[in-house]
């Protein structure tokens, strides 16, 4: 496959995905979306700052570990792009040191000092939280365009959902109690199809389909349902009128 931007930034894609299916370091998946950024958009460096349990942004992954940089970072903390777009959920970019200035000063004045003469923070959201921002420092003019604009998001947004996965797979009790809500809810179900498998004269697809068309019809959870077929409150015949609108299967209708 060539490798063009197209490529890599599908395959940036692939990998923070990865991580919704895989045991993973958080860290590094922070680290992973600030370096592929940084290269996808033509950044000369590039920070994440998340917010602490205080509510209070930190840097938790950049692309140097120069004290100059990481004090430009922990001056954007306090004032410039990245709160604005924690605070809004929107994307903010400053395409030139004036655009800059009219609205961070001091932000402005220590980004020209190292070099930058643009800036751009994409929020870290899901739905209406916001848990950080992807900072991308450029040493050049210009705004993100539509498309990578939307791109950035969409990396920042995989991004997130990873990181949110963290929390609540800490949750392990909670999550463990709703599986087992599950899988208990499935036993009456099987019970039901096989019964109604046999009754019907019908492969279990057909006995599951007409089980589900039911429910749905009546509005009445699948699992009770199947309760009411397995003990014989429901019977087969009246149950596929119900769900066909036709009758049982070698009855006329």
């Amino acid at each position: 496959m060539t490798d063009t931007r197209e490529t890599r930034l599908v395959e940036t894609f692939v990998t923070l995905t990865d991580n919704l299916v895989a045991d993973y370091d958080v860290i590094d998946v922070l680290q992973t979306l600030v370096d592929r950024s940084v290269e996808l958009f033509d950044a000369a460096a590039g920070a994440i700052h998340l917010l602490n349990r205080d509510g209070v942004l930190e840097v938790a992954a950049s692309t140097s570990e120069r004290s100059g940089f990481i004090g430009l970072l922990q001056l954007n903390a306090g004032e410039g792009p990245c709160i604005t777009a924690v605070t809004t959920g929107e994307l903010v970019t400053s395409h030139d040191l004036e655009s800059l200035s009219a609205r961070w000063p001091r932000f402005a004045a220590a980004s020209k000092d190292h070099g930058y003469r643009s800036v751009h923070a994409i929020p870290l959201r899901l739905r209406d939280e916001v848990i950080g921002s992807l900072n991308l420092f450029r040493e050049i003019d210009g705004a993100l365009n539509g498309a990578d604009a939307r791109a950035a998001q969409a990396l920042a947004d995989v991004a997130t959902i990873s990181i949110l996965q963290q929390r609540t797979a800490q949750d392990a009790t909670v999550t463990a109690e709703q599986l087992q809500h599950a899988l208990d809810a499935k036993v009456p179900v099987e019970q039901a199809k096989g019964y109604l498998a046999r009754a019907l004269s019908v492969d279990v697809d057909t006995a599951r389909e007409v089980l589900r068309r039911y429910a749905r019809t009546v509005q009445r959870r699948l699992s009770d349902v199947s309760v009411d077929v397995a003990d014989g409150s429901l019977r087969p015949e009246d149950l596929v009128a119900v769900a066909t609108g036709r009758a049982a299967p070698g009855q006329e209708a």
